[in-house]
């Protein structure tokens, strides 16, 4: 939504701007809602990086969220596994 991106984002200003940006949300851009800014709009005011790849996807983020974190974060998630098998703070 609107207030947790426009904190994120603005946390941002203060080093240069991100690196990287992924919007996930409904917000279109014809409202004038901070939600539906586009990426466009936080390079233009510096909360990312003019060189960054910012992306938007206009989807409901409890859909699309869980899809994305499972090809990126837990794309390795067996090799994860076997690597911190001996650790003792897991229970299973």
């Amino acid at each position: 939504g609107g207030l947790v991106k426009h904190h994120t984002c603005n946390a941002n200003l203060m080093r240069n701007g991100a690196n990287f940006s992924v919007f996930i949300n409904t917000g279109q851009e014809f409202d004038g809602s901070d939600s539906g800014a586009s990426p466009d709009e936080a390079i233009s005011w510096g909360k990312i990086r003019i060189d960054a790849k910012p992306v938007k996807v206009s989807a409901d983020a409890t859909l699309v969220f869980p899809l994305i974190v499972s090809q990126t974060f837990a794309k390795d998630v067996e090799q994860w596994k076997k690597d911190t098998e001996d650790c003792v703070c897991w229970l299973d």
